[in-house]
């Protein structure tokens, strides 16, 4: 009975905050929020992207600076002179030129350095910089380069600093 009882009064809760909601102030018919001055959010987009000097007067610019373009600036007479409009013909100039490279290097295939067969993504790259197949991408395989015994020995001494203690003076 309980349960009822406490199912019965929170519909009447909503009810009171029901009548709390303001609509919009255009009359639009959906509720309108006080901080944007009684208006939904359509509508107060739309009335904050118009043109109006009463909207544009209370915000600042730098508060807003999407709704004014920057190419609505008047420029100096200094700025169209054609020795500045020159650096713009050689930038558009080099974009051209770009993609003739990466066409040259994807042309290149993955192969297994010592049988040149294809190895594509499955390919192993050994630390002597050459790519190999399965076959060959053990060092003893590949007569290898590298010199696995020093790196490691560069390593060991890096990771264990030697650590000496200062010398004990006795009396």
């Amino acid at each position: 009975m309980a349960q009822r009882d406490k199912k019965v009064e929170e519909p009447t809760e909503v009810h009171l905050h029901a009548a709390e909601i303001t609509l919009c102030a255009n009359s639009c018919g959906f509720p309108g929020n006080p901080a944007t001055k009684n208006l939904c959010q359509n509508c107060f987009l739309a009335s904050s992207s118009s043109p109006s000097p009463s909207a544009a007067s209370p915000q600042s610019p730098s508060s807003s600076p999407a709704a004014f373009p920057l190419f609505d600036k008047p420029r100096p007479a200094a700025a169209a002179s054609p020795l500045q409009a020159a650096p713009v013909y050689m930038a558009v100039d080099r974009p051209a030129a770009g993609p003739a490279d990466p066409k040259a290097s994807k042309s290149s295939v993955n192969r297994c350095h010592n049988c040149r067969k294809r190895v594509g993504l499955t390919g192993f790259r050994c630390r002597c910089g050459e790519m190999f197949c399965g076959a060959h991408r053990y060092s003893d395989r590949h007569d290898c380069s590298y010199d696995y015994k020093s790196a490691a020995r560069d390593a060991i001494a890096r990771e264990n600093p030697v650590v000496r203690a200062a010398k004990i003076v006795r009396f």
